[in-house]
């Protein structure tokens, strides 16, 4: 039996949750043996199938996962597997996975709390699982070096966009370069807004949209003098955020640090062009299908963003080349992986 650690269904949705939910509806199709353990205040099933889901003991967060989590499925001598960081670190069995040390590199995105938690478990977690997956080899690379651990340990399973984001469907109006992600410090929201400034003395007909929240574990940021060009659109559901990505003049994405970053990828996916970072693993991920800015230069910025709604050539060329990109990710596939990681776990009990 595989216990997939489902506590991902209590939290606010993420790139993390986003992963954990994908490869888990994945394998529910590909694995009849396969079945969920989550907290009894899981109340969003993320459209997985209840029946697969079991609501487990008694505790809440990291509380039950450490304690009731391990318990349920030491009692079903299952595999456990971990999609979102952090896991029980005495269990065994247990397959993990590590997106990122952003909460190392950048700790001013997140709260106190969390990177003491994260301190505590994931070195355990890492050290002390039976096989570790992570999402890009740049992470791969450097959850590996930061924690002395063997590159070769981790298998690398990246995200992709779901299949609903596509060219094909409605179309937000107006003119305008789209966002999306929790405007935290390392998202470099800052320097956006600044570049965005700068471009729209010369552009005052196009708007910046901002699509996203923070959760609780990110420190808060605040942007409220972000300018009049500039709407924070706040959540949006799948269908309103393919519609502005179909819209949109250009994605921008200048993000100083990202395990994978999948917001790329569903634009891509949506015939949008990509102004991104040329950072972390967005290079690895976008290949040559992005206009590339060094996020540290504010001039530099505000210079793609001039350039990528100017040249009319410039955004088809980018539109091509971001669906032949985002063609190279399928959530299937990338479940097909942890799938064959799982078998060779159980192979070798």
């Amino acid at each position: 039996m595989i216990v997939v650690n489902a506590r991902f269904l209590t939290q606010s949705v993420t790139g993390i949750q986003r992963f954990a939910a994908e490869i888990t509806r994945e394998l529910l199709a590909l694995r009849s043996d396969v079945v969920l353990a989550a907290p009894r205040d899981a109340t969003d099933t993320a459209g997985l199938d209840p029946r697969r889901i079991v609501r487990v003991g008694r505790l809440r967060g990291h509380a039950w996962e450490q304690i009731d989590l391990p318990l349920f499925a030491r009692g079903r001598g299952a595999v456990l597997l971990d999609l979102t960081s952090t896991g029980p670190i005495w269990y065994r069995p247990q397959v993990s996975t590590h997106h990122d040390i952003t909460w190392l590199r950048h700790p001013e995105s997140f709260n106190r709390r969390f990177r003491a938690v994260y301190s505590l478990v994931v070195p355990r977690l890492i050290a002390r699982s039976d096989r570790l997956l992570t999402v890009s080899a740049f992470s791969r690379g450097e959850i590996a070096a930061h924690f002395a651990a063997s590159p070769e340990r981790f298998t690398v399973v990246p995200n992709a966009a779901a299949a609903h984001f596509g060219p094909v469907g409605p179309v937000a109006s107006g003119r305008f370069l789209l966002a999306v992600s929790s405007p935290n410090a390392h998202k470099n929201f800052a320097r956006m807004l600044a570049a965005f400034a700068r471009f729209s003395a010369a552009h005052p007909d196009v708007e910046l949209r901002v699509v996203g929240s923070q959760t609780r574990a990110f420190a808060r940021q605040e942007y409220a003098d972000a300018g009049e060009r500039v709407r924070f659109l706040g959540r949006v559901d799948d269908d309103e955020l393919a519609a502005l990505y179909r819209g949109a003049l250009a994605f921008v994405f200048p993000s100083l640090y990202e395990g994978f970053g999948i917001p790329p990828l569903e634009a891509q996916q949506c015939g949008c062009p990509v102004v991104a970072a040329r950072a972390a693993s967005l290079p690895e991920v976008l290949g040559d299908s992005a206009l590339f800015v060094d996020p540290y230069d504010i001039d530099e910025i505000a210079g793609a963003l001039t350039r990528i709604v100017a040249d009319d050539a410039l955004r088809a060329r980018l539109r091509e080349a971001g669906l032949r990109n985002a063609r190279r990710f399928s959530w299937r596939e990338s479940a097909e992986r942890v799938s064959r990681v799982l078998d060779s776990l159980a192979a070798g009990r």
